[in-house]
C-alpha cells in the first residue's frame, strides 16, 4: 500500500538501507536534524551503536563476514534490540530513523512486517553511491573517527574497513521491490528515484533529500548594522542605519573583501536595513522577501517596554512561550520557522559558498537548523549586531564561529 500519513502526530518509519559509508549514518542524521526543526518527535536508532554496547567497539573485520555464524548472530541481535527500542519509542508517535545497513531482502522484509504491525508507516531509504574517490573520502572522514577504529594506525583501519565493506557486498541485494514505498539516492542525491511517495510527510522527505549532499562548504550569517529602530529599542519598521549601522557597514565590506571569495553569493532581506548593509560590500545583491524580519503585528514601532505596561497580558503570554508566541496579527517563530523552509533546501542544495544578511529573528531559525538546536531553543539564541558567523556543516554536526567586527553599542 503507498505511505498516507498525515502532517500530524504519525507514527512512522523511515528505514535506512545501503554499503557502509555511502552516506546513511549522514543521511539519517540530516532528516533527524530537519524533521525536529519542522517539530516533529524524531529518534534515531543506530544499529552500529548498538553492536558497539554489546560486543565491543574494536570487532575485526571477520566479524561482518556473512560466512562467520557467530558475527551474523551478533548483528542480528543488535538488529533486534535497536529495532524493539524504536517500537517501544514509537508507541507514542513520530517519526523513527532505522540506521542499518539493511542490505537483504529477508532483513528489509522482518524490519518492513514488525513496523506495519505496531501500526507504522514505512518508507525506505537507499544511498547509493559507486564513485571510488567518494567512498574513500568517506571512510577517511567518518570512520577512522568512529569508536571502531580510536586509538587504530589510521592506514591499518582504513585496510579493516575496505575488507569489512567487501563482506557487506557480498551479501548486498539492491532495493527493488516495487511493492514499496522507497526512495533510492544515487551519488549522494545526484539522482534520486521515488517509489511510491504519497502523502504529506513523504512527500517533504523527498523534497528534502533531493536537496541534500554532502560537499563541504562554509556558510556566513550576520544581522544588518545597527538602525534607527536598533538605537530606540523599537519592534519591526523599515528603518535606515544608524550611524554605527553604517559603520558596520563598511566594516563588514573591507572584511568580506580580504576574506570571502568573489564567489560567494549575498543574500538579504528586503527590507532598507539589510539592503543598505549589503550595498556596501560592492557585490551583487539578491533580495529574498523570506529573509524579512518576524512581523511583530500590532506591536510594529513598540518597545518591549511599552507592551509590558500597556499589554501585560500579551507580554507574559510571549515571556512564557516565546516559540509559538504569535504577535498580535503578526507571526511567531513557528511561523518564521516555516517561512524560510525553502531558504534552508536552496542552502542545503547550494554547493557555493553563501553569505546571508538578516534579522535576529530569521538567524536565529537559520542557524538554529544548521546547529541542530532543540526547537525551543531556537528563539534564544544569541545573535548580536555587528557579528558575523562562520557555520560549517559537517558529516555529523556543525562548526561555528563568530567573528565580532564592531562597532560597539
Amino acid at each position: 500500500m503507498p505511505l498516507s500519513p498525515g502532517p500530524l502526530d504519525p507514527r512512522f518509519v523511515v528505514v535506512m538501507v545501503g554499503l557502509p559509508a555511502r552516506g546513511k549514518t549522514f543521511t539519517a542524521h540530516k532528516l533527524a536534524q530537519y524533521l525536529r526543526w519542522r517539530g516533529h518527535r524524531t529518534e534515531v536508532f543506530n544499529v552500529g551503536n548498538y553492536r558497539r554496547q554489546a560486543f565491543g567497539a574494536q570487532v575485526p573485520h571477520r566479524f561482518f563476514d556473512p560466512g562467520n555464524p557467530e558475527g551474523l548472530a551478533a548483528r542480528r541481535l543488535a538488529a533486534v534490540c535497536a529495532l524493539d527500542d524504536l517500537l517501544a519509542w514509537l508507541s507514542d508517535g513520530g517519526i523513527a530513523i532505522y540506521d542499518a545497513t539493511n542490505t537483504t531482502r529477508e532483513r528489509r522484509a522482518w524490519v518492513r512486517s514488525r513496523c506495519t504491525d505496531a501500526g507504522a508507516d514505512v518508507l525506505f531509504v537507499e544511498t547509493v553511491c559507486d564513485d571510488p574517490a567518494v567512498i574513500a573520502a568517506n571512510v577517511r572522514a567518518t570512520k577512522l573517527t568512529s569508536p571502531d577504529y580510536v586509538g587504530m594506525d589510521p592506514d591499518r583501519a582504513v585496510a579493516d574497513f575496505k575488507a569489512r565493506i567487501t563482506h557487506y557486498e557480498n551479501a548486498y541485494e539492491p532495493l527493488d521491490d516495487d511493492s514499496v514505498a522507497f526512495l533510492r539516492l544515487d551519488g549522494m542525491g545526484q539522482r534520486v528515484v521515488a517509489n511510491r511517495i504519497d502523502g504529506y510527510l513523504p512527500t517533504r522527505l523527498t523534497t528534502f533529500l533531493m536537496n541534500l549532499h554532502a560537499v563541504p562548504r562554509p556558510l556566513w550569517f550576520t544581522r544588518h548594522g545597527e538602525s534607527r529602530a536598533n538605537v530606540r529599542g523599537t519592534l519591526g519598521g523599515d528603518e535606515p542605519l544608524s550611524e554605527r549601522g553604517r559603520e558596520y557597514a563598511q566594516r563588514l565590506g573591507a572584511w568580506t573583501e580580504a576574506n570571502l571569495s568573489p564567489e560567494v553569493t549575498v543574500w538579504t532581506s528586503t527590507l532598507r536595513r539589510t539592503v543598505q548593509t549589503g550595498a556596501a560590500l560592492g557585490r551583487a545583491v539578491t533580495e529574498i522577501k523570506m529573509l524579512d524580519e518576524i512581523d511583530a503585528g500590532v506591536f510594529e514601532g513598540w518597545t518591549y517596554e511599552q507592551i509590558a505596561q500597556q499589554r501585560p497580558a500579551e507580554f507574559e503570554r510571549r515571556k512564557a512561550d516565546k516559540l509559538r508566541y504569535r504577535y498580535p496579527q503578526g507571526e511567531s517563530y513557528e511561523d518564521v520557522i516555516s517561512r524560510v523552509e525553502p531558504v534552508i533546501m536552496e542552502l542545503e542544495r547550494r554547493r557555493d559558498p553563501v553569505l546571508v544578511i538578516a534579522h535576529q529573528a530569521v538567524l536565529r531559525a537559520l542557524m538554529g537548523y544548521f546547529m541542530g538546536e532543540d526547537r525551543t531553543r531556537v528563539p534564544h539564541l544569541e545573535v548580536p549586531l555587528h557579528t558575523v558567523f562562520k557555520l560549517t556543516p559537517l558529516a555529523y554536526g556543525c562548526d561555528r564561529h563568530p567573528v565580532t567586527l564592531g562597532p560597539e553599542r
